[in-house]
């Protein structure tokens, strides 16, 4: 029988990119970041890759109210990471950034009034990147009417459409930027359900492994063991933490994502656990909230010899105060763990 559980799962879906604008308050992968405050908007500087300076791009975000806080009637926390491979190194999460916004019912930017499919864009907010969608606080100097992040993006526009069009007021905003964008999805999150087989207990595991070893079966295998399959073998605990990871995941294996806040992530490895998490500015402690499955990479495109974005999950951790500060985003934290070698 299948048992419910405290997680919610997240899955791809294609659907009309209309869906996903800000005034919709999806959840979302890829394409352009659907901001929830629409000024002030995070800095390109505040989004810029510590190893070689680049802008990250947007990975995802999570639509996540919280029910009892009257400051987050309106919550979403958004992830950005480096596209340039050679930044993304075994458990480092130098190339990612998440920052959280939140807005209550009433506020600068959005109807009190559930949105229909009607309902317009907001006008209102800072200017934005024509190529990836973050704050654009440069503009094309010929015809002022295109914004950008960066002389990377508005090089990129140039030769992808604008040269041909600039000065042109219809000009068309859909130029090409698929070097630039992941491909753009919904994400839907549905609760976890799940086969729960009776676990044996240490005592009994212990029971059966002595048995084995003192058999005639076991010595004949161990003696036809090299070393390294012998030290394979001992390392237990490693195979029991992603053997825990791949069983609980083989229930829903198209998940992309698994949202617990207040829980706990399921890890992939032994080594490199979540640990020393930092404050929030506020000075609150931060608590797992959702965590990224490597199952996203296969939707991203980001595949190739050599150098390569990978990931075992990526563990987001947010303020357990959440804080409030206005219209104004706030950094939160993301641990990356890789699969032990």
């Amino acid at each position: 029988m299948a048992e419910k559980s405290h997680v919610d799962l997240g899955f791809v879906e294609k659907t009309d990119p209309e869906n996903l604008t800000c005034q919709h308050f999806p959840s979302k992968i890829g394409g352009k970041p659907a901001w929830l405050s629409l000024a002030p908007l995070p800095t390109p500087n505040q989004l810029q890759c510590p190893k070689c300076c680049g802008i990250c791009i947007f990975l995802l975000q999570v639509y996540a109210p919280v029910e009892d806080d009257s400051n987050a009637f309106h919550r979403t926390v958004f992830v950005f990471l480096c596209k340039n491979p050679n930044c993304h190194q075994p458990n480092s999460n130098a190339p990612f950034c998440v920052v959280r916004s939140q807005l209550p019912r009433d506020n600068d930017f959005y109807s009190p009034d559930p949105p229909t499919p009607a309902t317009p864009i907001p006008s209102k907010g800072d200017n934005l990147c024509a190529v990836c969608g973050i704050a654009g606080p440069k503009c094309c100097a010929k015809c002022h009417s295109r914004s950008y992040c960066s002389k990377e993006h508005q090089v990129i526009d140039w030769k992808n459409g604008h040269k041909q069009n600039c000065s042109n007021s219809e000009e068309d905003g859909s130029t090409k930027r698929s070097q630039v964008l992941f491909p753009e999805y919904e994400l839907l999150i549905e609760e976890e359900e799940f086969q729960k087989k009776e676990e044996k207990s240490e005592s009994e595991k212990k029971e059966e492994l002595s048995s084995f070893l003192t058999s005639d079966k076991a010595s004949s295998l161990l003696q036809d063991c090299t070393p390294e399959e012998l030290e394979k073998m001992s390392n237990q605990s490693e195979d029991r933490t992603f053997s825990k990871f791949r069983k609980r995941v083989e229930h829903a294996p198209d998940q992309v994502l698994r949202y617990d806040r207040e829980g706990s992530p399921l890890l992939v490895s032994n080594d490199n656990k979540p640990d020393n998490i930092p404050q929030c500015t506020c000075g609150a402690k931060r608590q797992f909230e959702f965590q990224v499955m490597p199952q996203l990479l296969s939707h991203l495109g980001v595949d190739q010899v050599g150098a390569s974005i990978d990931w075992g999950t990526l563990c987001v951790y947010t303020c357990s105060k959440n804080c409030y500060q206005g219209n104004q985003y706030q950094q939160e934290y993301l641990w990356k763990q890789d699969y032990s070698k």
